[in-house]
């Protein structure tokens, strides 16, 4: 969480505007999300939030990138527990998958999907996030495999497929459907993409 929402001057800090952004998101959705507004919302002026982010979109993709940084901390954290891969790849569900609805990450991830083909900073920004999940998976797998915890398996395809079916659930708990219901097709889907080790029967008479 931010500090001190401003500085001696008066000035809210970028990240003061960073986290009201996405609690704005979050309780009036993108649409309702005006300069004015997130300005009226931190007691300062909408020129003070353009000085810093330019415009609007600019805005919104230092959201998105500041909520995946925190991700990515506990994505690290993930990895370094002393639990089983299963238990691992279960919280990395957990932790892609939006938590309702009006999960304020998932609804810039959807934006920003909108509005990529058309801006190559937004398709950038997008390749570069995405890249941090795939890599994180791919570790996450590639361990459990060593660990014959995962029977063997293509891990930077596996993750890339299982990513993109969390992409598809999240769009979907963003339009309505239940979270938890999501969560259990994930779980049923990666145990199909990534059997357990089965040992081979041993040989002989």
């Amino acid at each position: 969480m931010a500090g001190t929402a401003r500085r001696r001057d008066g000035h809210v800090t970028q990240e003061r505007m960073l986290e009201e952004a996405m609690a704005a998101i979050a309780e009036d959705g993108l649409a309702s999300l005006t300069m004015s507004a997130l300005a009226e919302r931190l007691g300062t002026s909408g020129g003070h939030i353009l000085y810093y982010f330019g415009s609007k979109d600019l805005l919104l993709l230092a959201a998105l990138r500041w909520s995946e940084a925190a991700l990515a901390e506990e994505r690290r954290a993930l990895l370094g527990r002393r639990v089983t891969a299963e238990r691992k790849l279960d919280l990395f569900l957990k932790l892609y998958l939006p938590r309702g609805p009006r999960d304020p990450r998932w609804t810039l991830w959807i934006e920003l999907w909108a509005r990529a083909a058309g801006n190559d900073a937004l398709r950038e920004a997008q390749v570069e996030l995405d890249r941090g999940w795939q890599e994180d998976l791919e570790a996450l797998l590639a361990t459990g495999v060593a660990r014959r915890r995962f029977a063997p398996l293509d891990t930077a395809t596996r993750a890339s497929e299982l990513l993109a079916l969390l992409d598809g659930l999240s769009t979907r708990v963003v339009l309505g459907q239940d979270a938890g219901a999501a969560l259990e097709v994930a779980r049923s889907a990666a145990g199909t993409l990534i059997p357990p080790y089965v040992p081979e029967a041993s040989g002989g008479r």
